[in-house]
């Protein structure tokens, strides 16, 4: 089993880590786009003198259409094949699920998936199709974790955890070498900040490593509903459990153990949105840019839209991280249907 280890002990958590990882994952996963918006840009810019730009990471356009894929293709690729004889193990509302049985089945290993009753639906079917063995738990992390616990013993399956792994974390981080890379080869810009949704924080960690010592300044963004990672900002401890019912089901995960000091070290503020934020950032980017993105995805835009960042101050080339676009086209007009 893959255990996490505190962070202090990990040596490869740093920005080379997270090179080193994309080294070994760049030729299995897609170099997502990088797209802009001018009337998105200038929504944000509002009446000030000095510009903004956004640049949106489109992982909704990676394999299983989220970001999660870096992260599980990496935990694979560093695993023994000895540790891969009896196939892997993760807990997941969708995502990661699918980012795994994909992974294990270019491996040709077994993955056996926990999903929370509550998934999305094309999540479930999804991670089925890609040869995920589904069994459903609880909606709480401590349900989660519980079935999969149990279901590991039965198996001796290898758990990869969907967050909170030095190997997914650095995984993840790759997100943001890409951006940086890509915003300045494409568009002639530096990066100045990112703005980046935290669930269970590997993403966030990740990008936070990735930016360390190069000068771009990150940012998280979390739904008001599942609010864990700025109220353990705030107090200086992490928050170990999130009930919630936010729209935005993928970040409905209390930050990692290993995430939670990363973030606190490296990532400058945690921003909040509510719901109606999330659902019109969310209806912006169907008008605007034409792309499908899930609620968890425009959390970081319903962020840069709010009064909270304009207050903030931050201007020039900002990115926005649009993790995945797994979202139940059966809903989705519901859910953007204005009041």
């Amino acid at each position: 089993m893959i255990e996490s280890r505190d962070p202090e002990s990990v040596t490869d958590l740093t920005r080379q880590g997270v090179e080193s990882a994309y080294a070994l994952i760049k030729s299995k996963v897609k170099k997502t786009p990088v797209l802009t918006n001018e009337s998105i840009s200038t929504i944000v810019t509002g009446s000030d003198d000095v510009p903004t730009t956004l640049f949106f990471k489109c992982e909704n356009f990676q394999k299983g259409g989220a970001f999660k894929i870096r992260g599980a293709m990496h935990a694979l690729e560093k695993l023994r094949p000895e540790e891969l004889d009896n196939g892997v193990i993760t807990h997941s509302s969708g995502n990661h699920a699918q980012a795994l049985a994909i992974a294990a089945k270019a491996k040709g290993v077994k993955a056996y998936i926990v999903m929370p009753s509550n998934s999305a639906r094309p999540k479930i079917e999804a991670t089925q199709c890609y040869g995920g063995h589904i069994t459903f738990s609880g909606p709480t992390a401590p349900e989660r974790e519980y079935v999969t616990e149990t279901i590991r013993k039965k198996t001796s399956a290898c758990l990869i955890p969907p967050y909170d792994h030095p190997h997914i974390i650095l995984g993840q981080g790759t997100v943001l070498l890409e951006l940086m890379a890509q915003t300045q080869a494409e568009y002639g810009h530096k990066l100045d900040a990112v703005i980046v949704p935290v669930g269970g924080g590997g993403l966030l960690a990740g990008c936070a490593l990735a930016a360390h010592g190069t000068g771009v300044r990150v940012f998280a963004a979390e739904p008001a509903l599942a609010d864990d990672c700025s109220r353990g900002i705030e107090t200086g401890q992490r928050e170990p459990n999130v009930t919630t019912t936010t729209v935005a089901d993928g970040l409905r995960t209390p930050v990692g153990v290993i995430n939670f000091p990363i973030i606190q070290k490296y990532v400058e503020k945690v921003f909040t949105v509510s719901e109606e934020e999330i659902l019109s950032a969310m209806r912006l980017v169907l008008e605007r840019i034409k792309i499908v993105v899930e609620p968890s995805a425009a959390v970081p835009l319903a962020v840069a839209l709010s009064d909270r960042w304009k207050k903030e101050g931050v201007k020039g080339s900002i990115g926005i991280v649009f993790s995945g676009g797994n979202v139940d086209l059966d809903k989705i007009a519901d859910l953007l249907k204005k009041p």
